[in-house]
């Protein structure tokens, strides 16, 4: 055999599994079906602007061990996320906190008066227990918020009506009774300086990497050359949705160059709540890392439906898709040579620290089984 370990995939699970696995002095193959490294991380500069090409993505934890892990690799700039709502042209700040209360409610001004506000709203459902996403976002927020805030971008993001999403969808909601307006309660939050992309680079040095390249193509030849394989696409695509396939929304991306505007919305992101905006947010990159280009460049981000060959961005965790991922994991389970992980190979939405963590309990299980 040629390697210890082939990683289809060269995303931030692949990645952190690859590093320390030759740091260990195993021989690593990355495999990656895009012509580039990172995955969803990846970033482009266009006119001296590091543009995060596959939608914002800032770095968030409590975890010190991670945090020190991360900033090994790169200096990071201290960014705090404070996104701004944009609903038909009135604008309130995210996550709901007092700014955004007594934007929404002139007569509001005290904590207290807002906690009554909410109670009151909340009153509608009579103490039933909510039966779908709408009674649920009701159950947390009221109904003006979730009239405003929550309902159009909700349905935008999943392609269906709120009273057909399951309730599980929005276990919480982020609500704040002080004038706080970071989106994150984590005690590390920054951008990488430069970008994403030389934090993956220092992860895979060492390690022989194939860009293009399409592990699932030839899948017994690539697990005939390693001792052990960790796969992190989609879990149903690895075979080849035998028992039908799990569902998954993608996005697309419409990017541009705006030249001589070195100022287009004064917030890296802005979400667009109403149903009528076709999509749910517009990302200015520069503010990510305080620019001061004479030219911006924007991302608008739409919600779509996933298809065969798209990209797949988010699982549908409803029952249905989860009863299917376990018939799909007792074959994982079944696989002598093969290791499953990362947001595709687990069928679940991870943040990135999580991502670490998790490539991190995959590496102290390879070593226990020698």
């Amino acid at each position: 055999m040629n390697y210890d370990y082939i990683i289809a995939g060269a995303g931030l699970y692949g990645s952190v599994f690859a590093h320390e696995m030759t740091k260990r002095n195993k021989k690593c193959l990355v495999l990656e079906r895009r012509n580039h490294i990172g995955g969803n991380l990846y970033c482009e500069h266009i006119a001296g602007v590091c543009v995060h090409k596959y939608g914002a993505h800032i770095f968030h934890t409590s975890n010190k061990k991670v945090w020190d892990y991360v900033n090994q690799f790169t200096e990071f700039l201290p960014y705090i996320n404070s996104p701004i709502a944009n609903y038909k042209g009135e604008l309130y700040n995210l996550p709901f906190n007092m700014n955004t209360f007594t934007k929404l409610w002139n007569d509001v001004r005290t904590p207290e008066e807002a906690r009554m506000r909410i109670e009151e709203q909340r009153a509608e459902l009579k103490g039933c227990m909510p039966s779908n996403l709408e009674e649920q976002a009701i159950s947390l927020v009221g109904r003006d918020i979730y009239e405003k805030l929550v309902r159009g971008y909700t349905q935008k993001q999943w392609g269906k009506p709120c009273k057909e999403l399951p309730a599980f969808i929005i276990k919480r909601l982020p609500v704040r009774f002080t004038f706080n307006n970071n989106y994150f309660n984590d005690r590390y939050q920054g951008i990488p300086l430069g970008s994403y992309n030389s934090i993956i680079e220092k992860l895979l040095a060492g390690c022989e990497i194939k860009l293009g390249t399409d592990y699932l193509k030839d899948k017994k030849t690539y697990q005939s050359m390693a001792r052990r394989v960790l796969y992190t696409g989609m879990i149903d695509e690895y075979f080849d949705y035998c028992l039908g396939n799990l569902e998954y929304r993608s996005l697309r991306f419409e990017t541009e160059l705006l030249q001589n505007t070195d100022n287009y919305q004064g917030n890296a992101v802005i979400n667009y709540t109403d149903e009528e905006t076709p999509y749910t947010r517009i990302i200015e990159h520069k503010h990510f890392e305080f620019g001061g280009q004479n030219d911006t460049v924007i991302t608008r981000e739409y919600p779509c439906d996933w298809q065969k060959g798209d990209e797949a961005y988010y699982p549908v965790n409803d029952d249905r898709n989860h009863t299917l991922f376990l018939r799909y994991k007792e074959l994982a389970d079944q696989e002598q040579k093969v290791i499953f992980g990362g947001r595709l190979g687990s069928y679940q939405y991870y943040d990135m620290d999580k991502v670490i963590e998790a490539a991190w309990k995959a590496v102290e299980q390879e070593l226990l089984i020698g």
